[in-house]
């Protein structure tokens, strides 16, 4: 069974990536990622927070002795707070490159345009096969409209699809007035593919401390389903690359993203809770099971249950929300 695929332009022997994580920062652990079959991996980000930190403490060390500057740089951020800066994120991604035979992709994390975004020229010549740009925004101005956001989005995108030469994926968070038309602005400012989706990390509160509490936790098989769901809609709207990340776990549901219209999927907190060894047990699945049933390579199923193609086009709008509430009880 070949389960070749093609994401963002480039040939992968599996569809199945390693997502940003702690698997992917690492060559030992990238070389791992490799042996058991991933198709490709995806770097940590570099953070717009890291560039700036790392500006910011080259400023403060020009200006050290500046006493009209002397209160002004105490306010500053301790570049200690982001542990690896720039260069040694770069330094860190061309070893992994040289390490491996799959495409490895880089990341930039950011919400604003400015300097950081010439990183991107910086990642392509550290030999990044592609560019990640993680758009994480929390919106919290109530003046700043919907149009501004996307248009702001758009212009980040652009702006560094000028400035490289290799695919830039743009990762989304699914909180957008009109996603739909949204990609496709997108897809015209240049991006070659889309990352189904960015997760918030939602704080807790600590209701005796009087505090904000922030968890990390890894990702649940049942936050899979609205990611089928856009993913469906928008294959066969878009020519850029789809690809599904936040709550694959297991073989259905790399199968099911597929059928819905992913080139690829990207998995980390499976390969976090039970090793690099996941990829191979779940790619001889996919192969079984497709085989089984007659599929001869990934792409006589991808598709095969997008809001074009299936049965019933409506269980991916109203029609599914009508049908659930009125046949609720009945079983």
């Amino acid at each position: 069974m070949n389960l070749s695929s093609t994401y963002l332009g480039l040939k992968l022997r599996s569809p199945i990536i390693a997502g940003a994580g702690p698997l992917t920062n690492a060559v030992d652990s990238a070389k791992r990622l490799e042996d058991a079959g991933v198709g490709a991996i995806v770097m940590p980000s570099l953070f717009e927070e890291q560039i700036d930190a790392e500006a910011l403490a080259t400023t403060a060390a020009l200006e050290a002795h500046m006493d009209s500057f002397g209160e002004a740089i105490s306010f500053m951020p301790e570049p200690e707070e982001y542990r690896i800066g720039p260069h040694d994120y770069l330094e860190r991604l061309g070893q992994i490159k040289k390490a491996v035979g799959v495409p490895v992709i880089g990341s930039l994390n950011g919400c604003t345009r400015g300097g950081w975004l010439s990183y991107a020229r910086s990642i392509e010549q550290a030999g990044a096969d592609a560019l990640e740009l993680n758009v994480y925004y929390v919106p919290t101005d109530g003046d700043e409209s919907s149009e501004q956001i996307e248009r702001h989005v758009r212009e980040m995108v652009r702006e560094v699809r000028e400035g490289v030469e290799i695919p830039v994926a743009v990762k989304l968070s699914p909180f957008y007035t009109s996603l739909a038309n949204f990609a496709l602005r997108l897809q015209e400012a240049g991006a070659s593919g889309l990352v189904l989706f960015n997760r918030f990390f939602e704080p807790d509160v600590d209701i005796e401390e009087l505090d904000t509490v922030s968890e990390l936790r890894l990702s649940e098989p049942v936050e899979l389903l609205l990611r089928l769901r856009w993913i469906a809609i928008l294959r066969g709207h878009l020519s850029a690359s789809l690809a599904v990340t936040g709550g694959v776990h297991s073989t259905g549901d790399v199968i099911k993203s597929i059928m819905c219209g992913a080139d690829a999927v990207q998995m980390v907190s499976e390969l976090l809770r039970h090793g690099p060894q996941r990829v191979t047990a779940i790619n001889e699945e996919i192969a079984a099971w497709a085989e089984e049933r007659g599929y001869a390579n990934l792409n006589e199923m991808r598709g095969s249950m997008s809001m074009q193609r299936c049965p019933d086009p409506s269980a991916f709008e109203r029609g599914n929300y009508i049908h659930l509430l009125q046949t609720w009880g009945r079983r």
